[in-house]
């Protein structure tokens, strides 16, 4: 065998069908784009337009509302923190929502961080954050800390 016998196997490669280049390729003159009309002309798309029909998203029912000024808590763990704590990347005995920060447990605070009780807690600790469960409250207490919740003014 040499260089230039080298072929890919059968079907391996397909041709890229060359749309409007003359009557022999099949898709010749108007390139499978139909007569006239917007959408036979280059650089229009109608993204749920469905012509003139009620596009799919109107006809179908709202429900619900969305409250614009609602507060996003950034959650974590219990398990979490304990797991950071036992790697040596939080201090045990007082943990604030900018600690949770620093060591990397939490990317920001958004508009403060909850705590919830999911996993394992052991570790004495003095917790203070803007929002938490009555479980990882409980959770806290029986592991001998205390997980204060901050009011939403004190932390702004």
């Amino acid at each position: 065998m040499k260089l230039n016998e080298l072929r890919d196997n059968p079907g391996a490669a397909k041709k890229r069908t060359r749309v409007a280049r003359g009557p022999g390729s099949g898709k010749g003159k108007m390139g499978g784009r139909g007569i006239k009309g917007q959408k036979s002309r280059s650089g229009v798309a109608i993204n749920g337009y469905e012509g003139g029909q009620m596009p799919l998203y109107q006809r179908l029912p709202k429900r619900g509302f969305n409250k614009p000024n609602r507060k996003a808590f950034a959650v974590v763990n219990l398990g979490l923190i304990q797991k950071f704590i036992d790697a040596g990347k939080l201090d045990a005995a007082t943990i604030t929502e900018d600690s949770l920060v620093e060591s990397g447990l939490v990317r920001r605070k958004k508009d403060g961080i909850r705590i919830l009780a999911k996993g394992e807690f052991s570790a004495k600790s003095t917790i203070t954050v803007t929002g938490a469960s009555k479980a990882a409250v409980e959770a806290v207490e029986k592991a001998g800390g205390t997980l204060t919740v901050a009011t939403a003014a004190a932390a702004e």
